[in-house]
């Protein structure tokens, strides 16, 4: 089973995988496929360029390139795949009858703090940059980031505003639904 997850930046995506990893689950994520080809390219590790380099990617070999792009790394048992932007992305994956998507959201002050306590070089530095990335993340549509649209498509969302133990318990609910389950028969 693929399960994909998308969502807004520090919504909770990294940590959904990680869960998922206890469960047995690889993990893959398109924003690392992304970093991969910004040191092929030898550009900086920087949000605005990660952009650009995903977009020329989806620009230059189409919409789905990413997710076309995991598929080949996963092995034949349970992945979840993060980091989908693209509903280009979503098509590659729903090809397959095994692929569910989780959208994983929370409110834009608690994404803001995250950011500030987890220091990743890629991740913007004050609060308005962060609002030129979250808007060029969520709408920029097309061949680039459409995080909204991709929310939108989500078979299942989660909201992260609370703990993190809040949060695991909420993955561990969903894993335990009636839904989820019947999903995958």
């Amino acid at each position: 089973m693929i399960i994909g997850v998308t969502g807004p930046m520090a919504s909770g995506k990294n940590e959904f995988g990680k869960i998922l990893g206890e469960h047995g689950f690889s993990r893959l994520s398109l924003s690392d496929l992304v970093r991969e080809e910004a040191k092929k390219r030898g550009m900086p590790i920087e949000r605005g360029i990660l952009q650009d380099i995903g977009n020329d990617l989806r620009e230059t070999y189409g919409v789905g390139i990413l997710a076309e792009l995991a598929l080949k790394r996963i092995d034949n048992g349970n992945c979840v795949i993060d980091g989908i932007r693209n509903p280009g992305e979503i098509d590659v994956l729903k090809k397959r009858k095994d692929f569910l998507l989780v959208g994983v959201d929370a409110n834009t002050k608690v994404r803001f703090e995250r950011v500030k306590e987890r220091i990743k070089d890629s991740d913007p530095k004050n609060w308005e940059e962060f609002l030129t990335v979250e808007t060029r993340d969520r709408e920029e549509g097309g061949k680039g980031q459409a995080v909204d649209a991709c929310m939108s498509l989500a078979d299942i969302t989660l909201e992260n505003n609370g703990s993190r133990e809040e949060f695991h318990r909420q993955i561990e609910q969903m894993l335990k639904s009636r839904r989820f389950q019947e999903f995958f028969r």
